[in-house]
């Protein structure tokens, strides 16, 4: 078995796009890998992440236990994973980005079987391939209209600021306690699919990450008063012309409710503005967020989602108890 081979400040030009977690990125180096080969001992098929354990030998000469993480379960099906495509005691060839706090765990680039097969996750943006009609279907989100990356350059209030020096990627992150993305993030990201359903009187905004389904009352009714206040929010929702306007108030406090690490307060208001592009590919939706405790100024950014009405929506199905195994 070869020992560990620790590669510094390599770029990975060529190889296939690096895992990205359900949490931030924030605690493992990627201008680093650790790649050795190594015998599986258990290989967890299941949310908030598959986790592959993976024994090899030590500088020293005896035997190490490294955690590789992967992406979750969704992102993985589309990636070709499967629940069998290991078993305890296959070797295989790892190359991972370590975690920052030196212990054996890492997150991974790529892992080669020995039939001599690449296996990874798979990103990066689909072409455009089907029209819709209207804004029904699944959904895909663009890389080059990351919601997440426009937000991370509003100005903060000091109160966020200092809440989010104080974050810790590995304690603090909601996802790790099975908590999604609070609205509008819930359909951020590039790797989990949104589904909109539209009936009558209300419709249902559905993201297969941490299972989020809101629904947004289009009867005409206002926001209640005195109502319970969620992460999400309470959301209600109207028809401009052939856009879907969607007023969300009534958040709770939460953590990462502004960003991963900047909180959120009682006077966040979210506006969002679903259209059809032009040929119909894509939905835009134009954001609006205010939150004067924790931001400066008011948020105004877009995100595009691709139509990929061949894709599968699945259940994320998370547990908690999974994630210190």
């Amino acid at each position: 078995m070869k020992d560990i081979v620790l590669l510094f400040l390599l770029i990975l030009a060529g190889l296939s796009a690096p895992a990205s977690a359900h949490h931030s990125d924030a605690g493992y180096d990627r201008d680093t890998l650790v790649a050795f080969e190594g015998v599986v001992n258990r290989y967890v098929f299941r949310n908030p992440h598959i986790m592959i354990y993976v024994e090899t030998e030590d500088e020293q000469g005896g035997t190490v236990e490294w955690e590789i993480e992967t992406g979750s379960v969704p992102i993985m099906n589309r990636s070709g994973w499967t629940s069998t495509l290991l078993n305890e005691g296959d070797v295989v060839t790892i190359r991972a980005h370590p975690e920052r706090s030196g212990r054996n765990h890492a997150i991974l680039n790529t892992m080669e079987t020995a039939d001599g097969n690449l296996w990874s996750q798979i990103e990066g943006d689909l072409e455009a391939t089907l029209s819709a009609s209207s804004l029904e279907g699944v959904w895909k989100g663009l890389s080059h209209t990351n919601l997440r990356r426009q937000f991370s350059q509003i100005e903060l209030m000091p109160a966020a600021s200092a809440a989010k020096a104080q974050y810790n990627d590995f304690t603090d992150d909601p996802n790790l306690l099975c908590i999604p993305h609070p609205t509008p993030f819930t359909i951020a990201s590039v790797n989990y699919l949104t589904g909109i359903q539209i009936f009558d009187n209300y419709v249902i905004l559905r993201n297969e990450f941490l299972d989020v389904n809101r629904m947004v009352y289009m009867d005409g009714r206002g926001h209640p008063e005195n109502a319970e206040r969620t992460i999400e929010g309470h959301s209600i929702g109207w028809w401009d012309d052939e856009t879907l306007v969607v007023d969300t108030r009534l958040f709770d406090r939460f953590n990462s409710g502004n960003g991963i690490g900047v909180p959120s307060g009682f006077q966040k208001h979210v506006v969002e503005r679903y259209s059809l592009s032009d040929d119909g590919t894509r939905a835009i939706v134009d954001i609006f967020v205010e939150d004067p405790e924790f931001l400066v100024e008011p948020f105004n950014g877009r995100q595009e989602m691709l139509y990929t009405p061949h894709l599968q929506l699945y259940n994320y199905n998370c547990e908690v108890e999974a994630i210190d195994e």
